[in-house]
């Protein structure tokens, strides 16, 4: 790029900027103004003209409103900004471009020169942390955050991969399959899970502004919950609070869980929907205040999302904290629903790949169902958790109906259990008798029919059961229709396999 075209643009972006400075923004009714500091000023100078819907929603977040010293002297229950010891040329002024794009310079292998700036193309968790150390600390513990990482150490996620993504071809008579492409991996699993992020080296792009010099990236665009990040950290706070408006009521939406949360594995959006509380949202949401940092039962919401249970900072009507806020999602939970290959205790920790099996997989259980030996949670632990969930429960619902509804989700969870396991057993003499290979466990036509059996109809038999009033799913949507059905199909595969002899 020529060294008269760089000065052109800084020079434009500087006009625009001063520009900017002069003009005295009023935000959502707020009438003062927050001090913004000069890089950003920079920045806005030429955004708001290449992408004015990003500065547009920067403008309306909460990080143009407030500086962070503000923000750390409201009270302890409505305080949104974690960490005590804010770098001072931070901290006095709003939360801008440059005050997440130029942090932690020396971590961040995607840092170029922009405009007479240095500049970081991928914010990280680690950079949020500047402000929100508590929130990017239990983030880190959680399995979300090693989401990609817990696939690509699975030797099983790979048979999966192979089974189910390649492109088929039908010559002479067979079915061909070829190995799916890296493109095609991080459109199907890792656009939830997360993909690892690298500079490849630098690349020329062609702008409105001119040809300019920027960081070539592996494995970009990505805002998903695994992550793994230029400078080395996990996760991507956008994944739920998406970029540039930070907004803490999208993520206590549940649209924002739906983008991965859903049937027919994870089925947490379709059972939500259908269910009494998922009813109460819909029809009542757009008089709930999801705003709120304190967020109130019964003055800010009267339903619960996805987020009430999960991660919210919950009180009661009378001010008293019903449950903390946090961000390790899983922290609350005492029993994974969501099965791999039975339903069980919830891991230790957010690296299940530490977990090990009787088999020696880096799984929770073995093919027929004796737990991991280490790393899941213990009795006394699980009991904790319980008691936890159900007090947030209990602020809409007497304790006899909570006890009740628990000890139906218990009783749920050991039935799912019990039909995989009756799945399991069918396979394990299928692979015995040399009738199917066991070198993919996901390849054969039998193979899937045990698989849905525990990925697709046990989940959504318990989550229908733990989220309550959506019975369809426990029933005929993937419900115990199909798991009875299935069970049916495969014996009389393997009976006719038996009888004819034929592998």
């Amino acid at each position: 790029m020529r060294r008269s075209s760089i000065i052109g643009i800084v020079v434009l972006c500087l006009v625009f900027g001063i520009a900017y400075s002069l003009y005295i923004p009023v935000y959502a009714g707020q009438d003062r103004v927050v001090k913004v500091s000069d890089q950003t000023k920079a920045c806005i100078g030429c955004h708001s003209m290449v992408t004015p819907g990003i500065v547009s929603d920067w403008e309306n977040s909460s990080h143009a409103k407030i500086t962070p010293q503000e923000a750390r002297q409201k009270p302890s229950i409505k305080r949104m900004v974690s960490s005590e010891n804010i770098p001072q040329a931070l901290s006095t002024v709003a939360v801008g471009c440059y005050e997440c794009h130029g942090l932690n310079k020396k971590r961040h292998k995607d840092n170029f020169p922009h405009n007479g700036f240095d500049i970081n193309v991928v914010v990280s968790p680690n950079d949020c942390a500047t402000c929100h150390s508590e929130e990017a600390r239990e983030y880190s513990n959680s399995k979300k955050a090693h989401a990609v990482k817990n696939l690509i150490a699975n030797p099983v996620y790979h048979q999966l991969v192979d089974a189910s993504l390649g492109i088929m071809d039908y010559k002479g008579g067979k079915i061909t399959s070829s190995k799916p492409t890296e493109k095609t991996k991080h459109e199907t699993c890792l656009g939830c899970h997360g993909t690892k992020v690298e500079v490849k080296g630098m690349k020329t792009l062609k702008t409105s502004m001119g040809d300019m010099k920027v960081p070539e990236l592996t494995n970009w665009p990505n805002a998903s919950v695994g992550r793994e990040n230029p400078d080395g950290s996990l996760g991507s706070c956008s994944s739920c609070h998406p970029r540039h408006s930070f907004s803490m009521e999208i993520a206590r939406k549940p649209y924002t869980c739906a983008q991965c949360h859903l049937d027919p594995d994870v089925p947490a959006w379709n059972v939500y929907k259908e269910s009494k509380h998922g009813n109460i949202y819909f029809s009542k949401w757009h008089e709930w205040d999801l705003k709120s940092p304190d967020w109130t039962i019964g003055r800010d919401f009267k339903a619960p999302t996805c987020a009430t249970c999960h991660n919210s900072q919950v009180l009661s009507s009378d001010g008293q904290l019903v449950a903390r806020r946090t961000h390790d999602f899983g922290s609350r939970l005492w029993v994974r629903l969501f099965g791999l290959i039975y339903s069980h205790p919830q891991p230790v920790s957010g690296n299940t790949t530490i977990l090990k099996n009787k088999e020696g997989l880096p799984l929770p259980t073995s093919l027929t169902g004796e737990m991991a030996p280490q790393g899941l949670i213990s009795a006394e632990e699980q009991g904790r958790r319980l008691k936890e969930m159900k007090q947030i429960c209990q602020s809409c619902h007497s304790t006899e109906w909570v006890a009740g509804h628990f000890l139906k989700l218990d009783n749920t969870i050991k039935e799912t259990n019990a039909m995989t396991l009756t799945a399991t057993k069918l396979m394990l003499d299928v692979w015995k008798a040399g009738l199917e290979g066991q070198t993919n466990l996901f390849d054969e036509t039998i193979e899937r029919m045990w698989v849905r059996q525990w990925l697709f109809y046990a989940n959504s038999i318990r989550y229908a059961s733990a989220m309550t009033g959506a019975p369809d799913y426990a029933t005929f949507k993937n419900g115990w229709w199909s798991m009875t059905e299935t069970m049916q199909q495969m014996n009389d595969w393997y009976k006719l396999k038996e009888k004819t002899g034929k592998k």
